[in-house]
Parts: structure tokens; C-alpha cells; sequence
């Protein structure tokens, strides 16, 4: 039989401890939570920021990149003259040079030919058929071209401004000629950076993919930046560039016309988002003076990644309005740089959620000191 003031005495015990572990807890849950969970505003995507497995920003150039080694007489962009197909636009040091028979001139520094194994090739129809009243299939119907830099080993994070420059000079020539072409609604410009970023070939080059369709991608972007100024008569873009410049905690640059920022709900560690300060749909309209400051900004914030990250593999891509035809004034064209830092697992493929293992902020911070 217990006694009593045995029974009140235990209770007391029980009773500090509870409380000693109370203030255990409330103490535990000011600190930082291990993960968050980001919305993007226009994918409305969410995305895992892993804090609590993050790295240190210095972690990331100190990995190992294992550069492919391919010789100039093996390289067939090398050796493009010898290829049959007809160029379709030569650049020299800035300035185009007009083409003579199919012939690419020895003095060319950026030069555009057709991909010699395309994903897409032009065709009078769509031949649009379903089969067993569910799938729907089509010929896919459109261009597919290859922009190559001259130099083997030289990619965009090193070129000059003025390099940069002529690059953005021959996608804006090539988009608005393409754009004028039978079912060609939307304009995809690519470069692939690295084995891990998909560059089947060494040599730096980009790609230029049309078609009768608008990615899922864009589309979802399109459909909110829509409802948003339906609904505010804002640009959810200009929104979102007011307040980075507001808090400055994740702008990698800025000049007069343009910030490169790494965004709220980064999709992976360091990626990086380079977009004009005032409203414009589409790229393939910018004048000479916002193309040279769109090339600072892009040359800078490539190079921070290259120096920062030790030439990591990378992608980027432009996303502008579409040329279907369409009013799309209340989209803000912009080049996102993805920096391959990562491998999807079976999370990020099976949810759609992607996981960064480091804060926006801190990337940001870091890349700004490079």
C-alpha cells in the first residue's frame, strides 16, 4: 500500500520533470525549423527548402566536375563547313555577314545551321488523328536549329559583354523569323551546359526548337499571370520584382534595365532568374539598348555561377510570350538559369516537389560576393 506522502512526493517529481520538459519544448520551437515549404507564384508549385541537410555554399565548389575532353578534328561543330547543310544566319564579331551559296565563311564567330538530327521538321499539315477515341497524335511540325559559338572550349560564363551580346543578337533574329512560319505557336531557346545538363556534344552551343504547342510549363505561367492581372491589373512579375528590390536579400545583380535574382521558391540551389524591371511580353521586341543590358546581367550572373559553383553543369532557357496569334501583354518575358547542383530521386519525380538544400537567400548572398 502506497503511502500518502510516498504518493504526494512521486507527484512532485512527475510534476518538475513535466515542467522542466515544457520549457525544453517552447525552448526547441523558437529555433529553426528544419525544412520549409515554399509556394511559386506562378507554377504554383510548391518546393522543399531542406535547411536542416543544407550545405554550405563553399560545398558546392569543391565538388569534383569531370570535364569531357573532345579534339577540335573530332568536333563536328569544328568542322561545321564540311557539313552539307545551308547556314541560316553568320555573325562576325557583332555583325551579321551575308550568306553567299552554302557556304560558312572562314571569319564567322557565331553561326546557326539546322540540327542534323532534328526533333521537329517543317511539314505543310499536322495530320491531327485519334486513335480509339483517347489519344490524340500529331506530326511534329516545326524547326529545329543549332546556334554554335566558335570557340571549342569558351562557353557563355567567360564570353565578354560584346559576346554575349551577338548570342542574344542571333536568338532574337532567328525568333523573329521563325515566328513568321506555318504552325508555329511557340519559340523554345535553349542552352545545355554539361553532360549532367543533357549537352550530347562538348563544344558550346544552343538550340532553337519550334512548335505547334505551348509547353505545360509556360502554359501553367501564362494561366496564372492572367488571372493575376485579371484580378489586381498588376503584372505578378512586376510585383515580384518590386519586392526583391525592396528587401535586396536574393538580387545577384541589378543594372538600369534588369535583375538577376535566385527566386523565393528556388527549383534548385542557385538557380537564377533574369528578368527586364519593366513590363515587356516579348523578347523578340527588345531594342539595342535593353538587349546590351540584358547581356551584362547575364554575362555576370553566369560567370558568379561558373566561379562560384566551379563550371557546374547548367541549363537555361527563355520563356517569352508566345507567337500564337494570342494577346499575352500581361506575361513578362524572362531567362531562367538552372544550375545542376542535384539529381532527382524518387520524391521530386514521383510529387512534382522539388528539393533545395540551400535557401535562396543564401545563395544569393553568396553569389553577389563572387
Amino acid at each position: 500500500m502506497i503511502e500518502p506522502r510516498s504518493f504526494a512526493k512521486g507527484r512532485g517529481k512527475i510534476g518538475n520533470f513535466m515542467q522542466r520538459l515544457l520549457k525544453k519544448t517552447l525552448k526547441i520551437s523558437k529555433l529553426k525549423f528544419p525544412s520549409e515549404l515554399r509556394l511559386d507564384l506562378v507554377s504554383q508549385d510548391w518546393v522543399v527548402i531542406a535547411t536542416g541537410r543544407a550545405k554550405r555554399p563553399e560545398a558546392f565548389k569543391k565538388e569534383q566536375r569531370v570535364a569531357e575532353e573532345v579534339s577540335r578534328k573530332d568536333c563536328p561543330f569544328c568542322n561545321i563547313k564540311k557539313r552539307p547543310e545551308r547556314p541560316t544566319l553568320v555573325f562576325f564579331n557583332g555583325s551579321q555577314i551575308p550568306l553567299e551559296e552554302n557556304k560558312i565563311p572562314e571569319n564567322w564567330t557565331t553561326v546557326v545551321v539546322p540540327n542534323k538530327f532534328p526533333a521537329f521538321l517543317p511539314h505543310p499539315n499536322l495530320n491531327e488523328q485519334i486513335e480509339g477515341k483517347l489519344y490524340k497524335k500529331m506530326n511534329a511540325v516545326g524547326f529545329h536549329e543549332v546556334v554554335i559559338t566558335r570557340d571549342h572550349k569558351k562557353q557563355m560564363a567567360q564570353f565578354s559583354v560584346e559576346q554575349v551580346k551577338e548570342v542574344f543578337d542571333v536568338y532574337q533574329q532567328r525568333y523573329s523569323a521563325l515566328m513568321k512560319k506555318k504552325f508555329v505557336n511557340h519559340i523554345s531557346i535553349f542552352h545545355n551546359h554539361g553532360k549532367e545538363a543533357g549537352a550530347s556534344i562538348a563544344h558550346p552551343h544552343s538550340q532553337i526548337i519550334t512548335t505547334p504547342l505551348i509547353d505545360i510549363d509556360l502554359q501553367e505561367a501564362l494561366s496564372r499571370s492572367r488571372a493575376f492581372h485579371k484580378e489586381s491589373k498588376e503584372c505578378i512579375y512586376c510585383q515580384m520584382n518590386k519586392w526583391e528590390r525592396k528587401i535586396k536579400k536574393r538580387i545577384i545583380f541589378e543594372n538600369r534595365d534588369f535583375l538577376a535574382i535566385c527566386p523565393f521558391a528556388s527549383k534548385t540551389a542557385f538557380q537564377t532568374i533574369i528578368s527586364p524591371k519593366k513590363h515587356f511580353a516579348h523578347f523578340e521586341l527588345a531594342g539595342e539598348e535593353l538587349k546590351w543590358n540584358l547581356s551584362e546581367a547575364f554575362q555576370i550572373a553566369l560567370n558568379k555561377i561558373y566561379k562560384g559553383l566551379n563550371d557546374p553543369a547548367y541549363n537555361f532557357y527563355l520563356h517569352s510570350a508566345p507567337c500564337d496569334g494570342q494577346n499575352h501583354d500581361y506575361y513578362h518575358w524572362h531567362w531562367t538559369i538552372l544550375p545542376k547542383t542535384s539529381t532527382w530521386a524518387g520524391f521530386e519525380i514521383g510529387t512534382r516537389m522539388e528539393i533545395s538544400i540551400i535557401e535562396p537567400e543564401r545563395a544569393a548572398d553568396y553569389l553577389r560576393k563572387q
